[in-house]
C-alpha cells in the first residue's frame, strides 16, 4: 500500500492492533491498514488496545491500554517495575531474539555477511544482577514522597519501587535506608515541571564480589542536615552527596562532597583489585562483565608480544586482564577521572606495562599511534552511539592486524563494522552477550582481522 495514501491515526486515537514482532529498543512492531505503529508492552502475537502517542508520516508510536488477546509467548510479571519491560516475555525467549536482532542489525543495516554467529552467552542471574541502580525522587497520587523509576513515556511521572528485582537486598536496603531519612526530615522532591524542589537522584552501587555499597545522594543546592543523614545510613560504606543546579535529568556533573566513609568503592574482576569512583564508568553487571571481557580476550588471540590498545578504556578494566598477555598497553579515554582510576588501577595489581592517557578518541589516536607506534590489536568499547565516521577512519589509519569491538548496540556496531569492512577488514565473528535480562538491552562482541594483501 502506498504510504502516503495510507489513514494515519491521531495522537490520542485508541486502535486495537496485534503485534507482529519486537523491533529493537524494545517496542512491538504492529499494523494498521500498512501502516506501522510502534508499540509499548506489546509482545509478538499480543493483539492489544493502544493509545496513539506520537504520529509521523512513516510510523506512530503508542501504548498498550489494555491486553485484549495475550499471546502464547506472554507470561505474568514479577513486579510494576519500569526497568525490566521484558518481564513479560520468557528468559530464553528473550535469548532468542537478542540473538536475532544482533544478526539482522549486521545483515540489514550493514549488509554484512560471511561472519559466524555465535550462540548468545545468558546471564548467570535473571533478576537482582545490576551493581548500579539511578533511582529519581517523586510524588505519589496522595502527595507522599517516593522514589524509583521514570514511568515509560512520561519524563515528569515516577513509579514507586519498594522491592528493586535488579538491585541486591543490601542495595535495596540502602536506599530504603536513605528514603526513610528523606521522609523524616520533610524534604520536597524536585519538580520537572517547574524546577523547584530539592531531592533529584539517588544513586546506589555495590561491590559485589566485596560487598562495599556506595550512595550518592543528588540535590538541587541547598542544605541538609549531614550527621543526620549518615547516623541514618548504617549499611552505606560510602556517602556521597552531590549538589547541581542542571535543569538536565542526569547525575553527572554538579559539586560532590564526601559525607561518610570511603570516596570509592572496592570491586573484583577476573582476579583484579580495582578501585571505582562515584561517577566513574563501570559494567553495571559484574558477573557477566566478566563474561563480557573473557570474551574479548578470546576474540583478540594474543600472544604476547604485541602492543594493544584500548580505546574508551574508561577505568581500565579491559586493557588491564589483557595486560599480561602483551608486551604493552595503551589506553585513551576523555573523563580524566577515569584516567585516574585506571592508572590507580594498574599500580594496585602491579601491572607495570600500562599507560594510560587521557583525551578525545578522535584527536588523540593519531598523536598515539606517533609516540607509541602502530597498534597490533585494537580492542573498542565505544558508548551508544558507536562510533564517528572521524574515529573509524583514524582506526583505519593506525591499522591494527585485528579489532575487537565490544558494542553495546547493535544498529551502531553495524554501520561501524562496514565501514571497517569496506576499508579493508573482514568480519569474522560475533558472539551476543545477555548482561541485562528482562530489558531489550543487548551487548556483543565482534572480531575484524585485516585481510592481507
Amino acid at each position: 500500500m502506498d504510504q502516503t495514501t495510507t489513514p494515519r491515526p491521531h495522537r490520542g486515537d485508541q486502535l486495537t492492533l496485534t503485534v507482529d514482532t519486537l523491533a529493537f529498543g524494545g517496542a512491538g512492531v504492529a499494523r494498521h491498514e500498512g501502516y506501522v505503529v510502534f508499540v509499548q508492552g506489546g509482545v509478538p502475537g499480543d493483539t492489544v488496545r493502544v493509545e496513539v502517542g506520537k504520529a509521523k508520516r512513516a510510523y506512530a508510536e503508542a501504548r498498550v491500554i489494555e491486553v485484549v488477546t495475550p499471546s502464547p509467548d506472554r507470561i505474568e510479571p514479577l513486579a510494576n517495575h519500569p526497568g525490566a519491560p521484558w518481564q513479560v516475555i520468557p528468559y530464553a525467549r528473550q535469548l532468542e531474539i537478542k540473538a536475532e536482532q544482533v544478526d539482522d542489525a549486521l545483515r540489514r543495516i550493514g549488509r554484512l555477511d560471511g561472519y559466524v554467529l555465535e550462540p548468545i552467552v545468558p546471564a548467570e542471574q535473571e533478576w537482582r544482577y545490576r551493581n548500579k541502580l539511578e533511582y529519581s525522587f517523586g510524588r505519589d497520587a496522595d502527595g507522599r514522597l517516593i522514589c524509583g523509576f521514570h514511568a515509560p513515556g512520561r519524563w515528569e511521572d515516577i513509579v514507586e519501587v519498594t522491592d528493586c528485582l535488579l538491585a541486591s537486598e543490601p542495595g535495596n536496603r540502602a536506599r530504603e535506608e536513605v528514603v526513610a531519612w528523606c521522609r523524616e526530615q520533610g524534604l520536597e522532591p524536585y519538580d520537572r515541571r517547574s524546577g523547584g524542589g530539592f531531592l533529584r537522584n539517588l544513586v546506589v552501587r555495590e561491590g559485589r564480589r566485596t560487598g562495599e555499597i556506595q550512595v550518592r545522594l543528588v540535590t538541587s543546592p541547598g542544605k541538609l542536615d549531614e550527621e543526620s543523614l549518615v547516623r541514618a545510613t548504617p549499611s552505606v560504606d560510602g556517602l556521597l552527596w552531590t549538589r547541581t543546579g542542571s535543569v538536565a535529568e542526569t547525575t553527572a556533573g554538579g559539586e560532590t562532597e564526601l559525607l561518610a566513609g570511603v570516596e570509592r568503592y572496592e570491586e573484583r574482576l577476573g582476579g583484579l583489585s580495582i578501585s571505582i569512583s562515584g561517577e566513574a564508568f563501570f559494567q553495571t553487571n559484574t558477573e557477566m562483565a566478566e563474561r563480557l571481557y573473557a570474551l574479548a580476550i578470546e576474540y583478540a588471540e594474543l600472544r604476547g608480544y604485541e602492543r594493544l590498545y584500548d580505546l574508551y578504556c574508561g577505568i581500565g578494566t579491559i586493557g588491564l586482564l589483557m595486560a599480561p598477555r602483551v608486551a604493552e598497553l595503551w589506553g585513551l579515554e576523555i573523563v580524566e577521572e577515569a584516567i585516574a582510576d585506571a592508572i590507580g588501577n594498574a599500580r594496585r595489581n602491579e601491572i607495570d606495562n600500562a599507560h594510560f592517557f587521557a583525551g578525545d578518541v578522535r584527536l588523540a589516536l593519531r598523536e598515539l599511534v606517533e609516540r607509541a607506534g602502530r597498534p597490533d590489536v585494537l580492542v573498542v568499547d565505544p558508548p551508544r552511539a558507536g562510533l564517528s565516521q572521524k574515529v573509524v577512519r583514524r582506526i583505519i589509519e593506525a591499522a591494527p592486524k585485528r579489532i575487537v569491538y565490544v558494542s553495546c548496540n547493535p544498529t551502531t556496531l553495524a554501520p561501524n563494522a562496514a565501514q571497517l569492512v569496506e576499508a579493508g577488514y573482514e568480519l569474522t565473528r560475533v558472539r551476543p552477550v545477555d548482561m541485562f535480562p528482562q530489558t531489550p538491552h543487548i551487548e556483543c562482541v565482534a572480531q575484524l582481522e585485516r585481510r592481507s594483501g
